[in-house]
């Protein structure tokens, strides 16, 4: 639990020699920011000049310069929160006082800004591929719990290097591996799934200035067609049709099957397209007090009127000037898309309160190590259907201490 009214932070630049400067008291403005569709988190700020150890506070912070933002609640150790490189300064001149404006991004930064190009063959798995795409762009890796499939051969010729990954990642999403999200954290690139962190933060109404809830089907794809490549290489020749709500009317999306991808790949493929982009998108924002903490692709739960629910934090904003922040969201959820319909994945889903009969709970769900725990009402807070474990349980009482991974059958 954090105490908002005690949150604190802290802002260090490290010039050119490594040297360490505590910035913070010349602070009048801090917000960072991860942006849904981006995957370069931003920080803005603004200083009044001064003296800092000596130094003229506008020698200390110069483009290029690394910035660290640390918080804290109450009596806790800071911890870093967001970082990134000074990439613009603004000199601002106002009724005889000279203040600093600056704008940073974080390594994943020239991933947005570059272009290249790449040749996979036929085989190689989604791990390989990205670390392949870093790896070459010296890009440090740090976790990588994202799907491992295998794909097929492709060329990617003067593609941007963030939208190489991000298709790299969805083609894996749509042979059946996890969702994930490509991020800086402690100055390494990590991929995890959506909804992988440990602490899932609770909202109700008491902690939260304002909830808004959408439904769009603006975007919504009713039907998708699977066309391959003849043998004259020219024309495309349509294979099946996969209709997903067409009461929305038809809305039609081409999938081009590989050369060297068989048909039930293709169908498996236009199917999670019809399960991500078939439906009508439901989506919320949340204004509250700051937990500099979230991230963009945490997990939190709402219960807040019109939101409620486990959500997927797709994008957020803080603002340590006015200590609040801002997030977009998206229910976790997920659903399958059939024939004029959308049913339930399964019978059970993260938000679900069960009762566990106890047994054993592991620290991931593919951990052949379990603890004993007992029983009791419990929360699923995530499911993954491919693991040994495929439910994440946190207890929901004080009668059972599970806070786990469990498996099927475990609970009714």
């Amino acid at each position: 639990m954090v105490d908002m009214a005690t949150v604190r932070y802290k802002v260090i630049a490290i010039d050119g020699k490594k040297n360490k400067h505590n910035i913070t008291d010349f602070l009048e403005d801090l917000a960072w920011e991860e942006g849904k569709g981006e995957i370069s988190m931003r920080i803005t700020f603004a200083t009044r000049n001064g003296v800092e150890e000596g130094t003229h506070f506008k020698d200390v912070v110069k483009v290029g310069t690394s910035i660290r933002v640390l918080a804290r609640h109450g009596s806790g150790k800071y911890v870093q929160v967001a970082s990134g490189m000074v990439m613009v300064k603004n000199h601002v001149f106002q009724s005889r006082l000279h203040d600093h404006k600056y704008t940073c991004y974080d390594g994943l930064y020239n991933l947005q800004k570059s272009q290249d190009n790449f040749y996979f063959k036929s085989g190689t798995g989604t791990k390989a591929r990205i670390k392949n795409v870093l790896g070459k762009w010296k890009i440090p890796i740090g976790r990588y719990e994202g799907p491992d499939k295998k794909h097929g051969k492709k060329k990617y010729q003067n593609k941007y290097l963030s939208d190489i990954i991000m298709d790299i990642l969805d083609d894996a999403e749509k042979k059946g591996g996890k969702r994930c999200i490509l991020r800086m954290s402690a100055g390494k690139a990590e991929v995890v799934p959506f909804g992988g962190n440990n602490d899932i933060y609770m909202f109700l109404s008491k902690c939260a200035t304002a909830a808004e809830r959408s439904y769009d089907i603006s975007d919504v794809i009713t039907r998708v067609r699977i066309v391959g490549i003849s043998k004259d290489g020219k024309k495309s020749k349509a294979e099946a049709t996969l209709d997903g709500v067409t009461k929305y009317g038809i809305r039609q999306r081409i999938y081009t099957r590989g050369s060297d991808e068989s048909a039930a790949d293709a169908k498996k493929a236009a199917q999670e397209i019809l399960n991500e982009s078939g439906r009508m998108k439901k989506g919320a924002t949340v204004r509250s007090p700051d937990v500099p903490y979230i991230r963009k692709g945490d997990m939190v739960c709402v219960d807040i009127g019109v939101v409620s629910g486990y959500y997927y934090v797709l994008g957020i904003q803080h603002d340590a000037g006015t200590s609040s922040m801002t997030m977009e969201l998206e229910p976790a959820d997920k659903n399958k898309v059939s024939k004029n319909k959308v049913s339930a994945s399964a019978s059970y889903k993260a938000g679900d309160v069960v009762n566990f009969q106890g047994g054993k709970h592991y620290v991931s769900s593919t951990s052949s190590k379990g603890y004993h725990a007992k029983a009791g009402k419990a929360r699923i807070t995530q499911k993954n259907s491919s693991g040994k474990h495929p439910y994440h349980l946190i207890h929901a009482d004080s009668k059972s201490n599970v806070y786990g991974w469990v498996d099927s059958g475990t609970f009714r």
